[in-house]
């Protein structure tokens, strides 16, 4: 610890000893530092924030999803900061001022290119930071630039949202509405082919349709119709086994009208059952059968006597539902033979003359080929403009300046307060470490043990230095000047700090 002290003080002694080399070297690197600080130009920086609405429930109904709107809020940052959406800005600001050829303006806008920052902080929120540092500008031109390079930089996101999407879509219409012109010309002249074939081939293209597609309807048709039969029979039956069951006449007054009741009675039961679907085998079937053959051995003892009886209204209603089911029955036979002979009519032109069906086949297909490409092309065109529309007066991407750009009151870079110590700083440590190597370099020993421990001899003793009065008056003086050149330095430093006060005042 002593020999760590004595080498300090030995240090502190040899500085001060040369304390004015010391003192020239801090001015001499203080002035040139302050000078390279001074010539540094003033960066101010101007920021603004946008937010991006991306949810439209309108645009969700046409077609326009979130995806769509991601790739839209996305296409525009990545050409925002493009060369040609740079040189607008070059040539809206007065940065365009200098620009006289095509290479002035490639390296305007390259030096715009390291000024400008677009950064997405969220999914919708974004940020735009433009940077100015011009040298032949003032510090009030330069604040003045950079808001008004933001500024253009809104201005151009917006046109790129509202009269690029115009203009795009308005191309894609003009697109779509010559393709639909071409598509309806060569609709019309395959309308025009299929009427004149029609027209001299009537029988085998009707109503647009190919022979086989007719036969296919005739052959569907006829399956209908099958089903349909099946069903009349059935009802028919079923309406037949109602009348063997039922009695004309009812029974009047006399002897054998309880037993012919009784037996009328049963064997509607019968019938019930049997419509019902039971076999002859069930129980229930077995022993109605029975009753209905006691109950006719029992009228036929008493005699077949109908005397006395009046109409039944049961079997009168019956009959007209069986006549008209006979009718439904008849009507869908005819109809089914009908359409027999038109399939076998269709067959046979088909077999008669294949070339002229395959053609009727050809010239329909042709047809409905481009009937369904001309209507599809007119909905897709109808849709497109009603996106078109929505695009144009409500915008799938809304921003807005959440915070506008402002003038910059002072400079971003640099910072010329801590420079300016940095540089004060550099140059006392510059002017002792030259005082402490002018030391090393000079053969000299600052106390009595360095000696003795250079040589290797002992040290019997020191002389200490005996200074005269006129002496002593020269080294006042000199001292003087020190601490007043000290003085002077430090004061330097004061009045630059406080004259960088003052100019970023008088921005502000």
């Amino acid at each position: 610890m002593t020999n760590l002290f004595d080498e300090l003080r030995t240090a502190l002694y040899a500085v001060w000893h040369r304390r004015w080399l010391a003192l020239g070297v801090a001015w001499a690197i203080c002035l040139l530092g302050w000078l390279v600080v001074a010539m540094i130009p003033n960066k101010y920086e101007a920021k603004t924030r946008i937010f991006v609405q991306l949810d439209d429930a309108l645009a969700a109904k046409i077609g326009i999803n979130s995806d769509d709107q991601k790739r839209a809020v996305e296409k525009v940052r990545q050409t925002l900061v493009s060369a040609i959406n740079l040189e607008k800005v070059v040539r809206g600001t007065r940065i365009g001022d200098d620009v006289k050829t095509p290479k002035d303006m490639e390296s305007a806008v390259g030096g715009l290119t390291k000024a400008v920052k677009v950064v997405s902080a969220q999914d919708n929120l974004f940020e735009i930071t433009a940077t100015s540092g011009r040298g032949n500008l003032s510090d009030a031109e330069n604040a003045k630039l950079a808001q008004d390079i933001v500024q253009k930089l809104i201005d151009i996101f917006r046109d790129d949202n509202v009269a690029g999407n115009r203009g795009e879509m308005a191309q894609t219409l003009e697109f779509m509405n010559q393709q639909l012109a071409d598509r309806q010309k060569q609709l019309e002249a395959a309308e025009q082919r299929r009427m004149e074939f029609e027209a001299h081939n009537p029988d085998l293209a009707q109503g647009g349709a190919t022979l086989q597609q007719r036969m296919e309807a005739s052959r569907a048709e006829m399956r209908g119709l099958d089903a349909d039969l099946a069903a009349a029979q059935s009802a028919l039956a079923a309406i037949n086994g109602q009348l063997a069951g039922t009695p004309q006449t009812l029974p009047g007054a006399g002897p054998t009208g309880g037993a012919r009741a009784a037996l009328g009675q049963a064997q509607a039961d019968l019938a019930a059952m049997r419509s019902r679907g039971l076999t002859d085998s069930h129980p229930d079937v077995i022993s109605a059968r029975n009753q209905v053959n006691a109950l006719r051995a029992q009228v036929q003892a008493e005699g077949n006597n109908p005397s006395g009886g009046i109409p039944n209204p049961a079997y009168a209603s019956l009959q007209s539902i069986k006549a008209e089911r006979q009718a439904n029955v008849q009507a869908l036979m005819a109809r089914r033979a009908a359409i027999q002979g038109d399939s076998a009519q269709l067959t046979a032109r088909q077999i008669a003359n294949p070339e002229l069906a395959a053609e009727a086949a050809r010239i329909s297909r042709d047809y409905n080929v481009l009937k369904e490409q001309y209507d599809k092309m007119l909905q897709d065109r109808e849709e497109l403009r009603l996106r078109g529309q929505v695009e144009t007066e409500r915008s799938i991407v809304k921003f807005q300046v959440i915070d506008p750009p402002i003038l910059p009151r002072a400079p971003a870079a640099p910072n010329r307060m801590l420079l300016l110590l940095g540089v004060f700083f550099i140059g006392l440590a510059g002017g002792c470490g030259a005082a402490f190597a002018m030391s090393q370099i000079r053969s000299t020993f600052a106390t009595a043990g360095k000696l003795e421990k250079a040589l290797g001899l002992p040290v019997l003793g020191a002389i200490s230095e005996t200074v005269t009065e006129a002496a002593q008056v020269v080294r006042r003086q000199r001292q003087k000047r020190f601490y007043a050149a000290s003085a002077a330095l430090g004061g330097l430093f004061v009045i630059l700090l406080a004259a960088e006060t003052m100019q970023l005042r008088m921005v502000g």
